[in-house]
């Protein structure tokens, strides 16, 4: 399973680049609204600091034409990174199977049901995004929506959209999606630290400096 960083802060994305960690990004606008700057700014800047998918989202989602119109937009900023995302609903639908057929990619995005993905499959999508820690929130089992979604599309080969788990909230999010068959989990700044630190691996590290220079001292 891929990760990707669910972020539009520049900081967050170039240390986790750096670390070789993520293959791509998603962003949508309540996270660039955070960072204050224009749209397309930061979608631009994302772009050229990765070689993966960057996802930007369309801000209109409740008219077709409006949203075929600013993803082509969104898409033009950068055709060789730029997917765009495109919210779960009839029209979003109609602008997913217009841009599709134009060759943009697709993901779309709020997918809480298996029903949701397979209509956005078939539609055209590159990508679906169910979001289970949303599901989780309600008292509904997120992770046993990215297990039926992956055995649908594993039942049907001619559907080829890839599944990112969305709205991951622990670590323990990220290895049962990587059990349930997701191809992607798209994770948070801090839930990608959490992942990394283990107070076993801090004592483990803490053990070894210490016995090596109890004999040979700090210099290496």
């Amino acid at each position: 399973m891929k990760l990707f960083i669910d972020t539009a802060n520049i900081d967050e994305i170039r240390i986790a680049n750096d670390m070789g960690i993520i293959a791509g990004v998603t962003t949508n606008p309540s996270l660039i609204a955070k960072e204050g700057r224009s749209y397309k700014q930061v979608l631009a800047e994302i772009s050229s600091i990765m070689a993966g998918p960057v996802n930007g989202e369309v801000q209109s989602a409740h008219d077709a034409s409006a949203m075929i119109a600013e993803g082509r937009e969104i898409y033009n900023l950068d055709p060789k990174h730029i997917v765009v995302k495109i919210p779960m609903s009839a029209e979003g639908l109609k602008a997913i199977k217009t841009l599709s057929a134009e060759g943009i990619p697709t993901n779309c995005t709020l997918i809480f049901s298996a029903n949701q993905a397979l209509l956005a499959a078939r539609a055209g999508a590159s990508y679906v995004s169910p979001f289970l820690g949303r599901l989780d929130d309600i008292g509904q089992p997120g992770v046993e929506l990215i297990q039926t979604i992956a055995d649908i599309f594993a039942n049907h080969p001619d559907l080829h959209a890839q599944i990112i788990a969305a709205s991951i909230r622990n670590p323990t999010h990220v290895t049962a999606c990587a059990l349930a068959g997701a191809d992607i989990a798209t994770v948070p700044y801090k839930v990608i630290h959490q992942m990394i630190n283990h107070p076993l691996t801090e004592l483990g590290i803490q053990k070894f400096e210490s016995d090596y220079n109890k004999v040979f001292g700090a210099e290496l």
